[in-house]
């Protein structure tokens, strides 16, 4: 729709509304008491109805909601404009009387469309849809980035980037992210998105109900759009459908602060420090650098070595291969300072006689039986379609009598294990199971990936991580693999390249974690060019978790990114993730424990800290700088190949409060 259809389109709906509505009732909110003699038109709270538009007071100004299109604009208390949401993709019917609550509005799209209400929370518009009488429909609104002004899109893959709207390469098919919809329960690692539109000014969109909601980016006219799409089903339980407005200072991380206030606000956010009081072993997080381990790595003797070469803190992994650390490496690790976890799934089932994983054989029928089932009855196929996904309510109702999953964590743990590493969980890959004996939605999948995990780090006292977290897990969750790396589709496709990128053998050093690969041209920029990242992640999450790379993306799984990488981790104060075994802690322990002896001191001062401030230095974006705490720590990271103020380019610059000079790290030079 062209803005003057628009236009055009808003004074017909207003017209017509209008003959409709001979008067506005005041109606008390859900939780608040009936309010006394205010005006039809204008309730306590300062809401305003007027024409078929409702005015709602929000932190900067006032936002605006058009009930005929759901367009809405905001009026900020400087005095600009700004759209929010162009008309929704397809309205939702003609509206109804518009009821006036004490905080917003309420009103119904006629025949059956869904009732929406529009009110003021914390500062922020609060728009809730909820599903009329179709059983099943979608609502593609907000729909986004249509303002003249809008000038990046903050979009949080992985860590987070923010990309200029207009910037050739993420409108081409060589980005990967024009013409896609992205599922935000489980393909975004905050359920948000953001514009900054210029002028000091930016908007937020928070969305609480990312369980049936996607986000769909287009190119318009070499302009990034996004436009959030919502499917109301009362099968999966998703009638409700809100969105949370908010106008920002324009920072590419403004989104993932209003995120941050939300998660607080509803008492959602997680602390890395009240989760190392109840499990003391989680403040060896700090200062850790991250390791797969195979082989010699895995021994003893490996451990000691690597503590010999100066490496005060680690976390060591090792996966289900038949091959754990035995009780005499885990003492060794745990003496070392090291935290020592397994790999782990409860999310495979295989047929014993045939599986190829052991973390995929159940005892019992537990496979079949608890498979996850599709709506035709056929189970839902497992990990590289190998056996099936495990029903999480399945293993709920049994866990009282059968206690599969606390045997196996007690049978993996048995070694002396202080942490675990539960793949899947947190990912936010959720299913419906349709199984008439344990019937499931995604909502109630979650639930029970948050029961089950809770139980780990809670009854267990274990140092829990998993894959890729959804900010949903923080609560839970000391650390994560994965939500670290903002990853293109690209990089399946070449990895699904066993010559360059390798594959499982040998078993003892699988290529797919040791051989070093390029990474092609477009999958590199859209992954590492430090133009387009933005530490969303870390500014609502730092003080929350640990997050990491992917666990496949060793650091020198990667060379042409080894000092890109690098910087970002320093900067992020984030540790870097390693694969280990005898040959590599020869020949590259020594680069590991230099990287690790600059980060440590950095970690271990502010891994418990907020991120405070990001913000770029250079009008093309390769000098960054970063704040923890109450200016605790400062990271100054120069991508560039100039020196910008001293900092020579590919060098990092951190300082401690107290500091009498920043401490300087060159990735390059320990990489030679």
């Amino acid at each position: 729709m062209t803005q003057s259809t628009s236009r055009r389109a808003l004074r017909a709906a207003a017209v017509a509304l209008a003959a409709t509505l001979p008067c506005v009732t005041l109606l008390p909110s859900a939780a608040a008491a009936p309010s006394a003699g205010p005006s039809a038109r204008t309730a306590p709270a300062g809401v305003r109805v007027h024409g078929g538009l409702v005015d709602i007071p929000v932190r900067g100004g006032t936002a605006t909601v058009d009930t005929a299109t759901l367009r809405v604009t905001a009026r900020t208390a400087a005095g600009g404009t700004a759209e929010l949401s162009a008309p929704a993709a397809g309205t939702p019917g003609t509206p109804g009387r518009i009821d006036v609550t004490r905080d917003g509005a309420r009103w119904t799209h006629s025949g059956t469309g869904p009732t929406f209400t529009a009110r003021a929370e914390h500062g922020r518009l609060l728009v809730t849809a909820r599903a009329g009488g179709k059983a099943d429909s979608t609502l593609s609104w907000p729909v986004t980035g249509h303002d003249r002004a809008a000038s990046t899109l903050q979009f949080p893959r992985g860590e987070g980037l923010s990309l200029p709207v207009a910037d050739p390469f993420w409108n081409s098919s060589r980005a990967g992210l024009a013409g896609s919809g992205t599922a935000m329960e489980s393909q975004l690692s905050l359920p948000l998105w953001g514009y900054g539109l210029g002028r000091g000014l930016g908007v937020s969109y928070v969305v609480p109900t990312d369980i049936g909601t996607t986000l769909h980016v287009t190119s318009e006219g070499g302009r990034l759009r996004a436009t959030a799409a919502h499917r109301f089903s009362r099968g999966d339980a998703t009638t409700d459908y809100t969105v949370a407005f908010a106008l920002t200072d324009g920072s590419p991380v403004a989104p993932a602060r209003d995120y941050r206030a939300w998660l607080t606000e509803h008492g959602q956010l997680g602390s890395l420090r009240r989760k190392a009081d109840a499990v003391p072993a989680t403040r060896k997080l700090l200062g850790a650098f991250h390791a797969y381990t195979w082989g010699r790595a895995r021994t003893a003797e490996g451990v000691r070595e690597l503590r010999a070469l100066g490496v005060d803190r680690m976390w060591l992994g090792y996966d289900a291969d038949g091959g754990p650390m035995d009780a005499a490496a885990v003492t060794a690790a745990r003496k070392a300072g090291y935290l020592v976890g397994p790999y782990d799934s409860f999310a495979n089932g295989q047929d014993p006689a045939k599986s190829d994983a052991s973390t995929s054989v159940w005892p019992g029928t537990v496979h079949p039986d608890f498979c996850v089932r599709r709506a035709d009855g056929s189970a839902e196929p497992g990990f590289h379609d190998r056996g099936c996904y495990l029903s999480s309510e399945a293993f709920e109702r049994a866990e009282g009598s059968k206690r599969y999953l606390a045997e196996r964590t007690r049978a993996m743990t048995a070694n002396g294990a202080d942490s675990y590493f539960l793949d899947v969980d947190a990912a936010g890959e959720l299913f419906r199971d349709h199984s008439t004996a344990h019937p499931m939605t995604k909502a109630k999948d979650r639930a029970n990936r948050l029961a089950r995990m809770g139980r780990l780090a809670g009854r267990d006292r274990l140092v829990l991580g998993s894959e890729s977290a959804g900010a949903w897990a923080n609560g839970v969750l000391a650390f994560d693999h994965g939500s670290g790396t903002p990853v293109a589709d690209g990089l399946w496709k070449a990895q699904r390249d066993k010559e360059k990128w390798g594959g499982y053998a040998p078993a003892e050093a699988p290529a797919i974690f040791f051989q070093q690969a390029e990474l092609p041209a477009d999958v590199a920029k859209a992954m590492y060019d430090p133009a387009y990242r933005v530490p969303l992640y870390e500014t609502a999450l730092h003080d929350s978790l640990v997050n990491t790379e992917r666990w496949e993306l060793a650091y020198d799984k990667l060379p042409r990114q080894k000092t890109t990488r690098a910087l970002l981790a320093m900067l992020y104060n984030t540790p870097l993730n390693f694969v280990l075994d005898g040959p590599s802690l020869k020949e590259r322990g020594a680069e590991l424990a230099a990287l690790q002896k600059y980060f440590s001191p950095l970690h271990k001062a502010a891994g418990m800290e907020p991120m405070t401030d990001f913000r770029t230095l250079t009008t093309d974006r390769t000098v960054q700088r970063t704040v923890f705490g109450d200016g605790l720590l400062t990271v100054t990271a120069n991508f560039g190949t100039r020196a910008h103020d001293g900092l020579p380019g590919g060098c990092v610059d951190a300082e401690l409060k107290g500091d009498g000079k920043p401490r300087r790290l060159c990735p390059a030079d320990v990489n030679r």
